[in-house]
């Protein structure tokens, strides 16, 4: 246990940890944006293929 400890110790204090945290931020970051830009872009379409569908019919 006192090695794992130390290893986490070691593992913060390096510059390991923070750049680690900052892509995971980005990460989450990106994936926020590609949600909600599959959401805007997926209702547009969806209007869309409504109004194709109502003008065939």
């Amino acid at each position: 246990m006192v090695k794992f400890v130390n290893s986490v110790k070691k593992f913060l204090v390096s510059e390991d940890g923070p750049t680690a945290v900052e892509y995971a931020v980005m990460l989450a970051l990106i994936i926020v944006v590609c949600l909600a830009a599959i959401s805007t872009i997926g209702s547009s379409a969806n209007s869309k293929f409504q109004q194709v569908g109502n003008y065939l019919t």
